[in-house]
């Protein structure tokens, strides 16, 4: 009973281990591709990760990831952002309330993409290069979450760097933090098999106009 006790313990110790060394891996590949935005040199698109909405507005955090995307696209580096959510249901829909909102802000209509199927972080940058043909990307989330997109980004052959979008504290960082390392240990795991994304569906590249992924 002893020694299956010190087994069971021993292979404890290793998945915990295995877990944060992938999380540290990780981290320290992509820590130096977060930058600012006078570091930013031209880019295909701005890709804004979706973050959950309140009703017809965006939550504090994706707001801030609006905010923080829409100081890029005004400095003139790039002239095109993808909107990327969760629009899985006629009652929920984050891409035109992301949309919505840049245009309130002065952003062009027809300067932004709606990706309507950003069901995970790799679903969204999957299809940022797979159906919006994107090489070269400026991704805008949180902190906490740039290093796990942008290790995805890399896996994919995408050359793209991060701007960060925190201004401000969150309520239940902590929980966010602790989830986010399994989710960059579950990622690390899928850019190596590099399954497609759950939705696929025709190329549209960002070189063309916005308005085409208009569902409204």
């Amino acid at each position: 009973m002893k020694k299956i006790i010190i087994i069971i313990f021993g292979v404890m110790v290793f998945i915990g281990l295995l877990v944060l060394g992938i999380n540290a891996f990780v981290v320290i590949k992509t820590k130096n591709k977060i930058v600012n935005v006078d570091d930013l040199n031209k880019s295909d698109a701005i890709l804004v990760l979706g973050a959950g909405v309140w009703g017809d507005s965006p939550s504090p955090m994706l707001a801030d990831r609006l905010d923080a995307a829409i100081e890029v696209y005004n400095t003139g580096i790039v002239n095109k952002i993808i909107m990327s959510g969760d629009h899985g249901r006629d009652d929920y829909d984050e891409v035109n309330i992301m949309k919505k909102y840049a245009i309130e802000k002065g952003v062009k209509s027809e300067d932004i993409f709606m990706d309507h199927a950003g069901f995970s972080t790799y679903d969204s940058i999957y299809r940022a290069k797979n159906i919006f043909k994107v090489d070269n990307l400026i991704i805008v989330t949180q902190n906490y979450h740039l290093y796990r997109s942008l290790y995805i980004a890399s896996s994919l052959k995408i050359n793209a760097v991060g701007i960060k979008a925190n201004p401000r504290k969150y309520s239940g960082a902590m929980f966010r933090e602790i989830r986010e390392v399994l989710a960059r240990d579950k990622d690390f795991i899928k850019c190596i098999i590099k399954p497609k994304s759950t939705y696929l569906g025709e190329e549209i590249p960002v070189s063309g106009n916005g308005n085409i992924t208009n569902d409204k």
